[in-house]
């Protein structure tokens, strides 16, 4: 069961990853979408959120 455990917390890890290569996409170009960030940033929140519960249960 811990491997199962691992692995979602390296798919969540991923996810993370990808959510801030979204962000600094975002950041990059010359007029970022205020909504666009917004939503990725909950995002990445609500996964970080996700990896804490998965490593402490």
């Amino acid at each position: 069961m811990e491997t199962s455990e691992t692995e979602a917390v390296a798919s969540l890890r991923q996810r993370h990853a990808d959510l801030e290569a979204q962000l600094h996409a975002e950041y990059a170009r010359p007029r970022p979408d205020d909504m666009a960030l917004k939503r990725l940033k909950l995002e990445k929140l609500y996964v970080k959120e996700q990896i804490d519960y998965e490593r402490l249960h």
